[in-house]
């Protein structure tokens, strides 16, 4: 077994220090590595697709309640739709930012 799949014990104490510097090496070693499998690749394009998803929903939402109790000139769906879109993508440009950023 390598050392990537040892579990480690709870009765086992006295060797969690050993453990921990395991995972640690591990986690170093992966940042130097840095492989970016297309797991990786496809939970950003999900991240990214939700970022924008849900504020605009939201915006929708919220406009077609307003439209149905104060109706008006201004179409509030289309206002907040807008407006939700424009915050997730400011979302999704923030977490790629930050994604850029650790490299």
């Amino acid at each position: 077994m390598d050392e990537r799949q040892q579990p480690i014990k709870p009765s086992s104490a006295g060797k969690l220090p050993d453990a921990v510097e395991r995972k640690a090496r591990r986690k170093l070693r992966a940042r130097r590595e840095d492989e970016r499998n297309a797991w990786f690749w496809l939970g950003m394009f999900g991240l990214v697709g939700w970022s924008i998803a849900v504020p605009t929903l939201i915006g929708v939402a919220i406009g077609i309640w307003l439209d149905r109790n104060w109706p008006g000139t201004v179409s509030w769906t289309l206002t907040l739709l807008l407006t939700g879109a424009g915050i997730g993508c400011l979302n999704a440009w923030y977490w790629i930012s930050q994604e850029n950023d650790r490299e």
